[in-house]
């Protein structure tokens, strides 16, 4: 414990964001530099509780207190090996993880809770920008070789620790560039693309292979990726989308966040995309119907584009400004969260359910009919509730249903669960032998956070299943 009084001498701080009428013009991180002293006030404020509940909150059971004492004594240097024992990833996690350590901090039952988050951050920024963080490949090769398909943070985070266990991994990638929805689905005013970078190049170094534009079960067949290999890691996520399917579906200017997020990464990436299929909020009307993460970062995109008006629409009812008493600590609470996308504008609107869509003599959608409802899980009707709300883009951020079924699912003709994910075991083998699963792709969409530890185990059990023991946390 670094400071047995620290708790009540100092305040919760987290670094203040950049004006909106700055960040909304521009692509860059939102958020200012916050100083290294500032870092280890707010480390001084763990209690280094005798039973740490921020350990239990985070899925990859990050060392949380051991680091927070070593960034108060000014120990950076420790402080990464600590972090990166557990967290293969920590720039990533420390920008674009809602922290549930965070909402299981034992201060946090009558304080704010440690600023967990930004200390993470803060520790492997300074380990990148001092030149600590640098290739670590393998004294030894077992000979073993293993296909890792997609390169989301499961992807990667198994990669990197079959890697050091020895065996030769080569990463999978449909898309043009490694990170997955890293990489084509958080804009860069979340998380900036050079994080990602950095860390293939490292991986890289390290002796993985990354091949990109590879889409198996597509031009490359799961057959030859099964000859080839002596294991195999599905890994590409849960990209099936939620739909609505209303009465004008299928009219102009209804998009999936994930044909209109991509877009938008790829030109700040310096690409340039067909004009044709170019998808703009500027000027326009725009709805998006879903009030999660992914509705949000719609939101502050659509911002950027300089949209006439942006709805956020939700079905669930408004949540409680404060912690909800169904979710008393150290339980993820049911509460009101405002990402910076809010901040900067827009309408959100609760309660509240699209039934139909309107469309104009060419085809296009004008408006949308909706209804207020009631509260889960049956979503009544409130008489008299009907409104029509104009818009010319519509986008469905309503999340993901699962894996798709179709190409490498369907040809491997592996077991799925009752939620349409891969079905495994505890050490992630999928019903097919040699074959096996981890992240979105196994347990259906969740956080990056899940997905590295689930990566993470899932390469555990690849390293028994070739050598039949394994180190590997």
């Amino acid at each position: 414990m670094g400071k047995d009084t620290g708790f009540l001498e100092f305040g919760r701080e987290t670094p203040s964001r950049r004006p909106v009428t700055e960040r909304v013009n521009d692509y860059f991180e939102i958020y200012l530099e916050f100083e290294a002293d500032r870092v280890r006030t707010q480390g001084a404020r763990c209690m280094d509780c005798g039973v740490p509940f921020c350990h239990t909150g985070c899925p990859v059971n990050n060392m949380i207190p051991d680091w927070n004492d070593l960034i108060y004594r000014n120990r950076w240097r420790e402080a990464i090996r600590i972090l990166h024992s557990t967290n293969n990833f920590p720039e990533f996690t420390g920008r674009v993880c809602p922290a549930p350590c965070e909402a299981a901090c034992v201060l946090g039952i009558n304080e704010p809770p440690v600023a967990i988050k930004v200390i993470e951050r803060s520790i492997v920024d300074h380990a990148w920008e001092q030149g600590w963080i640098v290739p670590e490949p393998p004294e030894k090769r077992t000979g073993k070789k293993v296909a890792v398909i997609g390169s989301g943070p499961a992807g990667l985070a198994a990669a990197q620790q079959l890697n050091r266990a020895g065996h030769w991994v080569t990463v999978f990638e449909k898309a043009d560039r490694a990170g997955g929805l890293l990489r084509y689905g958080i804009p860069d005013f979340k998380m900036e693309k050079h994080h990602i970078d950095r860390r293939v190049r490292q991986m890289s170094e390290e002796g993985i292979t990354f091949r990109v534009n590879a889409h198996v079960g597509g031009k490359i067949s799961i057959d030859e990726i099964r000859r080839d290999f002596d294991a195999v890691l599905l890994a590409g996520g849960a990209e099936h989308p939620r739909d609505i399917p209303v009465p004008g579906r299928d009219l102009k200017g209804i998009h999936f966040a994930m044909e209109f997020l991509p877009q938008q990464n790829k030109r700040v990436a310096g690409d340039k995309l067909d004009s044709s299929l170019d998808i703009f909020a500027t000027g326009k009307k725009v709805v998006i119907i879903g009030g999660g993460d992914t509705g949000a970062d719609c939101l502050g995109t659509s911002h950027r584009h300089k949209a006439a008006s942006i709805r956020q629409f939700e079905i669930m009812p408004r949540p409680p400004e404060q912690r909800a008493d169904s979710t008393p600590w150290p339980l993820w609470p049911y509460m009101l969260r405002e990402e910076s996308s809010h901040e900067e504008g827009g309408e959100r609107m609760f309660a509240i359910n699209t039934v139909k869509f309107e469309g104009d003599a060419n085809g296009n959608v004008k408006a949308l009919h909706t209804v207020r409802v009631g509260p889960p899980p049956k979503f009544e009707t409130v008489p008299g509730s009907a409104e029509v709300i104009e818009a010319d883009l519509v986008l469905l951020a309503m999340g993901f249903t699962g894996p798709v079924k179709g190409g490498m699912i369907e040809q491997l003709g592996v077991e799925l669960d009752n939620r349409g994910n891969v079905k495994c075991d505890e050490n992630y083998h999928s019903s097919v032998p040699g074959v096996f699963a981890a992240g979105d792709m196994r347990r259906g969409q969740s956080l990056i956070v899940w997905a590295i530890a689930e990566g993470r185990k899932a390469a555990r059990g690849i390293d028994i299943y070739l050598t039949g023991a394994s180190s590997l946390p």
